[in-house]
C-alpha cells in the first residue's frame, strides 16, 4: 500500500512554513506591481524596465537553472552513483564563459525582448517564427513534467497533498507573475533561492551532527567508493565521465542558458554572468555532499533495496521525514526549498512564454499601445500559466512516458542552439540554409530520441548498497516488512544509537 512507504506525516508547523513561503512569493509580486509607479509598459513588465541591478539577476538566474529536480534528483543520483556530478562545476564554467563571450555580448548590443529578434535580423521571419513555435511548445512540456515530478514524489514519502501542492505552487506563480512581471520573478528567485539554500542547509548540518561530523561522512563515502571522480574512459556510453559531464554538460547547458529566451530577458540587464557562477557551484555543492550525506546515513540500510520508496528520486523526501520529523516545521522548510525550485522554474518560464508571444507573435501583426501591450502580457501570463498547470495534469497521466516527454527539451535545445551558432559563426549561411539545418537537426535528435527510448543505452548498475543494517525483515518480493515503517523506530544505526543516547 501507498501509505507503508510514508515514513511520518506532515506536521501543522510544517505547513505553516511552506504556506509562508507561497505567502512571501505572493507579497512580492504584490509589491513589484505596486512600486515605482507600476508596470506602464510591456517593456517594464516583461523587462523590468531594464533597470536591474546585477546582484539580483545573478542570484535569479541562478534559481530558475536549479529547479526541484535538482533539489530531489542530485542528492540522489550522488547516492547511487558517487560524486562525479562536481564535475559539473567545470562545465559550468565552460558554459557561463561562452554565453558571456559569445551571446551576452549579441543580445545585449542588439537590446531585444525575444531571443528569437535575432533570427529574423540575421535570417528571416520565417525562422524566427520557427525559433518562437519550438521554444513555446518545448517551455510548456517541460514547465507541465517540472511542476508535477517533484509534487509526486513528495506526496509518496511525507504525505503531502500531490493536487494540493500542484494547484497551490500553480497559482501563486500564476498570480505573481501576471501582477509584478520580469521584476516580480527576479526578486521573488531570490527569496526561493535563500529558501533553497536553507532547506539543504538544514538536511546537511543535521546529518552531520547525527552522524558524528562532516569527515566521518567523506571517510564513509570514500569507503563506498563515493568519491572516485576521475574517469576518463572515452567510451561515451558509459553513464558519467570526465568527458561527458565536462563537454556533455557544457552543450546541454548552453542550450538552456546561452540561448534560452527565460534567461537571456534576464541577462540582457547585466553586463556579466561571471557572479552568477559563484550561485551555481554553491547550489551544486550543497546538492552533491547532501547525496553523500543520504550515503553516509543509509550506506547499511538501502531503503530504496528494502522497498521502503518506490523511487530514487524519494531519497531525499525519505531522508528528511526521517531525520528531521522530531523538529517540527524542519521537513516543511524542505518541501518549501523543493518547491521554491519549481516556482523560480515556473515563473521564468511563464514570464518567458509571454514575452516570446508578444515580441514574435502580436507585435509584428498588430499596431496597438505600450499600455495595451502591457495588458497583454498581463494576460498572457495567466493564460501561460493555466496551461502549465493544464500540462501538470496530462503529465500525471503519462506515467513511464515522464522521461520520454523529459528528453522533448534536448530534442529541441539542441537544434536551437545550432541555429543561433550558425548565424553567429557562419556570416555566409542564409534564412534557406538555417531552416534546413534546424529542421535535419531535428529530424536527427527527435530519431535519436525514439531509439533511445526503444533501445534504452548501457544499463549502469549503482555503486554497491546494503540492506544488512536494516532493523525490519524484508520478504522476497521486497515490499513488506515485520512493523509499519511509521510506528518502527528510524531505520538508520546512527539514529537508533541517537535514541538510546537520549
Amino acid at each position: 500500500a501507498e501509505a507503508a512507504h510514508i515514513v511520518g506525516t506532515f506536521a501543522v508547523w510544517d505547513y505553516v512554513v511552506f504556506a509562508l513561503m507561497l505567502l512571501v512569493s505572493a507579497a512580492v509580486g504584490v509589491y513589484c506591481a505596486m512600486s515605482g509607479g507600476g508596470q506602464q509598459s510591456s517593456q517594464d513588465f516583461l523587462m523590468g524596465g531594464r533597470k536591474m541591478t546585477a546582484v539580483p539577476v545573478a542570484l535569479s538566474l541562478t534559481a530558475t537553472f536549479m529547479s526541484a529536480i535538482t533539489v530531489l534528483a542530485t542528492p540522489s543520483e550522488v547516492y547511487q552513483y558517487g560524486a562525479m556530478f562536481i564535475l559539473f562545476t567545470l562545465s559550468y564554467s565552460l558554459m557561463v564563459f561562452v554565453t558571456s563571450e559569445v551571446f551576452l555580448p549579441i543580445f545585449y548590443r542588439l537590446g531585444v525582448t525575444s531571443t528569437y529578434e535575432y533570427l529574423e535580423m540575421r535570417f528571416s521571419r520565417a525562422v524566427r517564427l520557427c525559433g518562437t513555435v519550438l521554444f513555446i511548445f518545448q517551455t510548456v512540456l517541460y514547465t507541465g513534467i517540472v511542476i508535477y515530478v517533484p509534487a509526486l514524489a513528495l506526496k509518496q514519502v511525507t504525505g503531502f497533498d500531490l493536487w494540493g501542492a500542484v494547484m497551490s505552487t500553480g497559482i501563486v506563480c500564476t498570480f505573481y507573475c501576471s501582477l509584478g512581471g520580469l521584476k516580480a520573478v527576479v526578486w521573488t528567485d531570490v527569496f526561493q533561492l535563500a529558501t533553497m539554500m536553507a532547506g539543504f542547509l538544514v538536511v546537511i548540518i543535521r546529518a552531520v551532527l547525527l552522524h558524528g561530523g562532516f569527515s566521518v561522512i567523506i571517510d564513509d563515502s570514500q569507503k563506498g567508493g563515493r568519491l572516485n571522480l576521475w574517469d576518463f574512459d572515452p567510451n561515451p556510453f558509459k553513464r558519467h565521465t570526465f568527458w561527458t559531464i565536462t563537454f556533455g554538460g557544457a552543450f546541454v547547458w548552453i542550450g538552456i542558458y546561452g540561448v534560452s529566451q527565460a534567461q537571456v530577458q534576464r541577462y540582457v540587464s547585466c553586463k556579466s554572468l561571471y557572479l552568477n557562477l559563484v550561485g551555481l557551484w554553491a547550489i551544486l555543492l550543497c546538492a552533491v555532499f547532501s547525496g553523500l550525506c543520504l550515503y553516509a546515513i543509509y550506506q547499511d540500510c538501502d531503503p530504496w533495496t528494502a522497498g521502503l520508496i518506490s523511487a530514487p528520486d524519494q531519497l531525499m523526501p525519505y531522508l528528511v521525514m526521517d531525520i528531521l520529523r522530531d523538529y517540527p516545521g524542519l521537513p516543511g522548510l524542505f518541501v518549501a526549498a523543493a518547491f521554491s525550485g519549481t516556482l523560480s522554474t515556473v515563473s521564468s518560464s511563464i514570464n518567458a512564454l509571454a514575452a516570446v508571444t508578444v515580441e514574435d507573435l502580436v507585435k509584428p501583426y498588430i499596431s496597438m499601445s505600450d499600455r495595451k501591450l502591457s495588458w497583454i502580457s498581463k494576460g498572457l501570463s495567466l493564460f501561460y500559466g493555466a496551461v502549465c498547470i493544464g500540462m501538470a495534469a496530462i503529465a500525471s497521466l503519462l506515467g513511464g512516458l515522464l522521461e520520454a516527454a523529459l528528453s522533448i527539451f534536448g530534442i529541441i535545445g539542441g537544434p536551437l542552439v545550432g541555429l543561433f551558432s550558425l548565424g553567429i559563426f557562419c556570416p555566409f549561411a542564409n534564412s534557406t540554409g538555417g531552416l534546413v539545418g534546424l529542421f535535419s537537426g531535428l529530424g536527427l535528435s527527435l530519431w535519436l530520441g525514439i531509439w533511445g527510448q526503444l533501445y534504452p543505452p548501457y544499463h549502469s548498475e549503482p555503486l554497491s548498497l546494503s540492506t544488512a543494517g536494516c532493523n525490519f525483515t524484508v520478504n522476497p518480493g521486497g515490499q513488506n516488512w515485520t512493523q509499519s515503517l511509521v510506528h518502527s523506530p528510524l531505520t538508520t544505526k546512527a539514529a537508533l544509537e541517537e535514541k538510546e543516547y537520549r
